[in-house]
């Protein structure tokens, strides 16, 4: 287990606020000692759930050119049939995973093969299981086409407390199935559109681990 790089600036102003913040207390306010204590422990607490944040697993990734691998780690919370608007303009199947705050925040790369389309949208910061999450928060829009033509959308959304998503793709890059593909800071969710006749492996309020989780299966 490591620290990912998006966490650095993050974690140094997080460690400069404890130390400033209870230099202030201890040594210029000069306030009671239970308070100096408390904030020391709360202070402490709180760097080590951003440190927590931040943290990059080591995972073997199971690759395998048939299965569409969970992007993220969560919790399942949407498995419709929809219409997508931006590049498909049809029917596809959507699967949808919540990430918490506690959960590993990187993003991987569904299934191996060509980055055919790609794009940034800014927006808003609804809750990440709000229904209009999907269109109208901050987002990215990626779709992998699979060496036999069969292509995969996912998007990165933005949650209330995520304000920055990071990705490491452009249009025209050949990707491995679960290399990275971004980073989504805090609260957010994770879009994948697949097609109609893949098998869906995973169920509602299924937990998933980024990476390795089977989400479907393509024909």
């Amino acid at each position: 287990m490591t620290i990912h790089k998006e966490g650095s600036v993050s974690i140094g102003l997080a460690a400069l606020f404890v130390l400033i913040t209870n230099g202030l207390i201890r040594y210029v306010w000069g306030g009671p000692e239970w308070f100096a204590t408390t904030w020391l422990v709360a202070s402490i607490i709180f760097f080590f759930i951003i440190l927590q944040f931040f943290r990059k697993p080591t995972r073997l990734i199971p690759v395998n050119s048939k299965h569409v691998i969970a992007p993220c780690d969560g919790k399942v919370v949407v498995i419709e049939e929809v219409i997508e608007t931006e590049y498909f303009k049809g029917p596809r199947r959507q699967v949808s995973i919540f990430m918490s705050p506690i959960n590993v925040h990187i993003n991987w790369n569904p299934i191996a093969g060509v980055v055919k389309y790609f794009k940034y949208h800014p927006g808003k910061y609804l809750v990440a299981w709000h229904p209009k999450s999907s269109t109208e928060n901050e987002r990215t829009t990626t779709v992998l086409q699979a060496p036999n033509g069969v292509e995969v959308l996912f998007r990165q959304i933005a949650g209330a407390l995520a304000k920055r998503i990071v990705w490491y793709v452009k249009e025209g890059q050949q990707v491995a199935q679960g290399s990275e593909m971004g980073f989504i800071k805090f609260g957010s969710r994770v879009d994948v559109y697949l097609p109609l006749d893949a098998k869906i492996l995973v169920n509602l309020e299924d937990k998933t681990t980024g990476g390795i989780t089977v989400l479907a299966e393509l024909k």
